[in-house]
């Protein structure tokens, strides 16, 4: 305490010794303590969690919320190597990587000098599985399938030169994760030809709230001609929240029953660049249910449309497979994935692409509107996964 007083309260004790008195009077007196403190001067570690660290990730990564030009028009495979300028970018972070796991590794090396010093009989050391076995750690703690981690792995070996460098294994997994997440597909607009655009997925998982921040964007930033229609009139509130929404923006909103009344809305909103169309979140149990949406759906002919599936990051795995499974019988979709504000682990935007096939397009990660969404990144996803956003 008494070093603390002195010298304030970063002040650390290094040693204690104890002195105790000589002689006869050693029987009356105390024993005395020589303390040795020293001041901390180290600042305190401001690390982000790991919940806040995907947060700021998607929050750095530029908005990019539409193309000029369709997506499906365009045969541009997904980039493995960066354009020069991020060469740098995408070096440095499986470098970083790298030495996150050369130091694990560094600790299993200590472990094993350990128990060879204990009598324990060596065993013979292939570096190219240790890395492998901690990488393949690290995807399991990141909720990756390991289903698709074996996938991974099988595919990579073979490519490995005996004691490959930690640098050129990490690299091969996350150009081999970069490609299978593959390129983003966001909306696309048609200069003169309308785009209605279909939001569908299960209750609550933000489908209303995505629909807001993208018309924001599309209305503010890209000064386009936007109107909203809705179909989930089984939610009183998810109308009155879209009617305000549209209010703020001064854009139309009309409210559908029907396939027949949407048919009718088509042809009305044709001279708009986009039209964003809310549906219910219905239960993927329910084929009734299912087929009313995939009836709304039709109302607009498949050339003009877009159908985006909505989708909970914090949802587990083993319902997200019976969700897309089940809405796959509807329509092509593209994923958006919400919540990631709410998660600190990304495994299942690798596995429900790996399962369905379909493009990723979105993340949204948190309740403001027109912020908190962002396109998806393979880059920033496969660097998430290896444990290099910590």
């Amino acid at each position: 305490m008494a070093a603390r007083n002195e010298l304030g309260k970063d002040a650390i004790v290094t040693n204690v010794k104890v002195i105790k008195p000589g002689g006869l009077m050693r029987l009356f007196k105390k024993p005395t303590y020589e303390i040795t403190a020293a001041l901390d001067e180290t600042p305190p570690k401001t690390e982000l969690s790991r919940r806040e660290s995907i947060k700021a990730m998607f929050k750095d990564n530029p908005d990019i919320i539409l193309d000029d030009k369709r997506e499906d028009e365009k045969k541009d495979k997904p980039e493995l190597v960066t354009p020069a300028q991020d060469k740098e970018q995408l070096e440095q972070k499986i470098s970083n990587i790298a030495m996150m796991l050369e130091k694990q590794m560094g600790i299993k090396k200590e472990e094993e000098k350990k128990d060879k010093e204990a009598g324990e009989e060596e065993q013979p050391v292939d570096r190219n599985n240790d890395c492998i076995q901690l990488i393949h750690k690290q995807l399991l703690a990141n909720e990756v399938d390991e289903k698709y981690i074996n996938q991974l792995v099988t595919e990579i070996e073979p490519t490995l030169k005996k004691d490959a460098s930690v640098e050129n294994i990490l690299s091969g997994i996350y150009q081999k994760i970069v490609l299978k997440l593959g390129k983003t597909e966001v909306m696309g607009v048609t200069q003169g030809k309308a785009r209605f655009v279909f939001f569908i997925g299960p209750t609550g998982v933000g489908k209303t709230t995505t629909i807001a921040k993208l018309a924001s964007k599309l209305k503010l930033d890209r000064k386009l001609n936007v109107a909203l229609l809705t179909a989930d009139t089984y939610r009183i509130a998810a109308v009155d929240q879209l009617k305000t929404y549209a209010e703020i923006l001064n854009v139309p909103l009309k409210v559908v029953y029907s396939d027949t009344e949407l048919k009718e809305a088509y042809e009305d909103m044709r001279t708009y660049d986009i039209v964003l169309i809310d549906t219910a979140g219905r239960s993927h149990r329910d084929r009734q249910q299912r087929e009313d949406i995939e009836k709304l759906i039709n109302a607009v002919p498949k050339e003009e449309r877009d159908v985006f599936l909505v989708l909970s990051i914090t949802t587990k795995y083993r319902d997200l497979i019976r969700i897309t499974e089940a809405y796959s019988e509807i329509a092509d979709y593209r994923l958006i994935f919400t919540k990631l504000d709410e998660t600190e682990t990304l495994g299942n935007i690798f596995n429900v692409k790996l399962l369905t096939g379909a493009s990723l397009s979105y993340a949204t990660f948190g309740q403001k509107v027109p912020n908190d969404i962002s396109r998806l990144d393979a880059q920033m996803i496969a660097k998430q996964l290896l444990g290099g956003g910590e």
